[in-house]
């Protein structure tokens, strides 16, 4: 048997769904490029608007402590959140500051992810310049945004498809 995600056929996947998106608001113009294309990556699969809750984290660093405070959140002994989106950007300057936020950054988004076994998308832009980051938020790439929302959907509707598989 093959698990996939079917794009045109689950228009109403996320009907039930609850999702936070975490924002990394040091470069907020980037930021909100990338959050309207995840709002509209998750209203294009059925969410209801006030199932979606945005958090915005000062940088990229302060992104995995967020997550991993929403991932343990519970409500009737189930987690709160089916999938946590995080966006954001880090630029390479003039020093190595940039690899410690990027590697912090992805180590700990995923750990939540892992730890908790709730689908966790990394939608942290890591460029060189600001060209890059632009190129990526809605530009000559695309939207990294809309991206890292789709890997979240997909991941949850496998992890679904991995609790109910049979023989």
């Amino acid at each position: 048997m093959e698990f996939k995600f079917d794009r045109d056929a689950n228009q109403d996947f996320l009907a039930d769904s609850k999702v936070a998106i975490i924002v990394g608001y040091f470069y907020q113009d980037i930021g909100d490029k990338l959050l309207t294309a995840a709002q509209e990556t998750l209203d294009k699969y059925g969410i209801d608007k006030n199932n979606v809750n945005v958090f915005y984290a000062p940088g990229a660093f302060e992104i995995p402590l967020l997550a991993k405070k929403l991932a343990k959140q519970q409500a009737n002994d189930k987690n709160l959140y089916d999938g946590i989106v995080t966006l954001g950007a880090v630029i390479k300057g003039e020093t190595p500051h940039d690899v410690y936020v990027c590697n912090e950054c992805a180590r700990g988004v995923a750990d939540v992810s892992y730890q908790y076994e709730i689908p966790t998308a990394f939608g942290v832009l890591t460029t060189l310049n600001m060209d890059q980051t632009i190129g990526r938020a809605g530009g000559y790439k695309g939207n990294k945004g809309e991206e890292a929302t789709m890997a979240m959907i997909e991941s949850l509707y496998l992890m679904k498809q991995a609790d109910t598989q049979a023989f």
